[in-house]
């Protein structure tokens, strides 16, 4: 019998899916999935590529209900500008819950990855930053920068962004590039001025060292660190997890390894059992944010459940719709 298998490229994809609230709504209901059980999501299967400068991470994701599977293979070679090219890439891969056959093949350089990516933080943003954000405030200046600032925006209309990057000459290029935003946009030039001046944080980089000190929270402040997806990476100061009134992952155990809880863990400083996870916040199953006043942290290590649902997005989207090329197998 005949199988049908649609290839996508990147620019096919780019004209079919946006960073809107559709995307948002797709990923809660990844998340809400997540907390409802059922799902089956191995480990991250991760190399680090230290000769190469790079790393590679692979994740897929089953959940009940989802015609569809993804298997994500997202390579990231950090010399490649060197070369003229992009240091991240990658692909998607469908396939039939029903039969395993792949069904389509995105060839998305990591396009769905970053707006999945952005999606989970307006939905971290959306049940735990404080109703009213008058500041926002972005660490880093790479595309997953502006794409979240764009994400949080979409849930929360604040009045200023703030950007800071270790180079200044990028975080005035990210902030020109989010011009088209309806608020002020400044460059600051301590990442300390940023986080005292926001109730909504996001941090965008792939440090090894804190970019954010325990001694910076205050309330009203929400942060959102989505670079920590690798052992060895950290962002936020160990003690601020347990400063904050509200530690929340998106998936525990993978914060545990991968995520900002490692390395409070590593330094003897989370003594609390499993942390709360978003999708449990996302059905009521645990508290989120109880008063404006609080400070939450949200720590995003990326799963295998929004790599699936975007994919299934994008299926349902591309469906009636002459785009692609069908491989006939």
């Amino acid at each position: 019998m005949a199988h049908d298998i649609r290839i996508v490229t990147e620019a096919e994809l780019r004209g079919a899916v946006t960073l809107d609230l559709d995307s948002v709504k797709v990923i809660e209901q990844a998340f809400g999935a997540l907390s409802d059980g059922g799902v089956v999501m191995p480990p991250v299967m991760s190399m680090d590529l230290a000769e190469a400068h790079g790393e590679v991470d692979v994740k897929t994701a089953y959940i009940p209900g989802f015609d569809g599977f993804a298997i994500k293979v997202s390579p990231g070679f950090f010399d490649n500008p060197k070369l003229g090219l992009p240091s991240l890439n990658g692909l998607m891969i469908l396939f039939s819950a029903k039969t395993g056959l792949v069904e389509a093949v995105f060839l998305d350089n990591g396009y769905l990855t970053d707006l999945r990516t952005a999606a989970a933080g307006a939905v971290a943003a959306q049940y735990l930053a404080p109703d009213l954000v008058h500041t926002a405030g972005v660490i880093g200046t790479g595309v997953q920068a502006r794409l979240q600032a764009r994400a949080a925006y979409l849930v929360r209309k604040f009045d200023r962004l703030l950007i800071w990057g270790r180079d200044a000459d990028k975080a005035r290029a990210c902030a020109e590039d989010l011009s088209d935003l309806k608020c002020e946009i400044r460059v600051v030039e301590a990442p300390a001025d940023l986080v005292k001046a926001s109730q909504l944080v996001i941090t965008t980089t792939p440090a090894k060292e804190p970019v954010i000190k325990a001694e910076w929270l205050h309330p009203e402040l929400h942060i959102t660190a989505m670079g920590s997806d690798q052992a060895g990476k950290n962002e936020i100061d160990p003690k601020a997890l347990v400063q904050a009134d509200l530690y929340v992952a998106d998936r525990a155990p993978q914060a545990q390894s991968l995520g900002e809880l490692r390395a409070a863990l590593e330094a003897g400083l989370w003594a609390e059992d499993s942390p709360v996870e978003l999708g449990d916040v996302i059905r009521g199953r645990a508290r989120g944010r109880r008063n404006a006043s609080e400070v939450t942290i949200c720590d995003l290590t990326g799963t295998g459940v929004q790599d699936t649902a975007i994919a299934t997005h994008v299926m349902a989207r591309l469906t009636g719709r002459d785009v692609g090329t069908v491989i006939h197998t």
